[in-house]
């Protein structure tokens, strides 16, 4: 067997979740159109007849402007190490901008081939694409160039096909029927983040966190309570919604898709909570999850 890791990287809104749901052929990432939804480091798990490929997502490398978005940067490019290939992910119709040139910049220090995935093709015409790779190739070193759309899973196996001549392993790290190495508990409260982020307004995504504190299975129901987490009065006010109303079709669009990935009946309970600043404070950082208690 042949096997190793892949680190997916590159600016906010590029398409990386969406790009490792469409290798995967699974839900292992939410996806959004709002800026900054990946917040946790996730695992996704490739698996074919004689290959085993470990994709990891990473939150998108932006301009911190509190401690959470510090230690998030800070993971982004720790998982560009030790690995096989790191996949660059741009949007081609975005083009490079001064956070593709910083990235690029610490990659060069790293070693391992980087593959660039330009994104969103089908947003743009053949012939601006054609331009854009000959462009692209002038600014990095890259090891492969692939065009893709994620959204459309255009040259997705194509991808893949590029990537299986960069691993070095000969080890199965997971079972082959597992995709992610996400718990459930962290897969429930990230979708109900992502239907938060979808029923409300900009404002919303960067102030707002979700935790599963309870996760409870039986026979034919699993019970599972989640807190959300704001930085305001007012933005508890707004996902609660007139009279509990967004509150409640978030949790509908939630139990629906835990109902889909659990494959039996879904109580949810849902709870908001104010932590004033929470993003900039290590002891809720490392409560939530998102640093370790060293």
């Amino acid at each position: 067997m042949r096997s190793g890791f892949v680190s997916i990287i590159g600016r906010p809104n590029v398409g990386k979740s969406t790009l490792i749901n469409a290798i995967i052929g699974q839900k292992v990432a939410i996806t959004s159109e709002k800026i900054g939804t990946t917040r946790n480091i996730i695992q996704g798990i490739y698996n074919e007849d004689g290959y085993q490929i470990v994709f990891v997502d990473t939150p998108g490398i932006h301009k911190p402007m509190e401690k959470l978005g510090r230690v998030l940067n800070k993971q982004a490019f720790a998982l560009t190490k030790d690995v096989d290939v790191i996949l660059f992910v741009c949007d081609v119709y975005a083009g490079i901008g001064k956070g593709d040139k910083y990235i690029l910049e610490t990659l060069k220090k790293n070693n391992i081939p980087v593959i660039m995935v330009l994104n969103k093709i089908d947003e743009i015409s053949e012939a601006k694409l054609m331009e854009t790779i000959l462009h692209y190739k002038d600014i990095y070193p890259f090891a492969e160039v692939v065009p893709t759309s994620a959204l459309k899973n255009d040259n997705i196996n194509h991808l893949i096909n590029v990537i299986k001549k960069y691993l070095h392993d000969d080890v199965q790290y997971f079972p082959l029927d597992m995709y992610t190495s996400s718990t459930l508990k962290f897969m429930a409260s990230e979708i109900v983040r992502e239907k938060l982020l979808n029923v409300t307004e900009d404002e919303v995504p960067h102030s707002i966190t979700c935790y599963t504190t309870s996760f409870k299975e039986e026979k034919n129901i699993c019970r599972i309570s989640i807190d959300i987490i704001v930085d305001k009065e007012s933005l508890k006010k707004i996902i609660i919604g007139r009279s509990g109303a967004r509150l409640k079709q978030v949790g509908t669009l939630a139990r629906i898709e835990l109902e889909e990935l659990l494959e039996k009946k879904v109580y949810l309970e849902l709870f908001v909570k104010v932590i004033n600043n929470w993003k900039d404070k290590e002891k809720y950082l490392i409560e939530l999850g998102f640093l370790d208690n060293e």
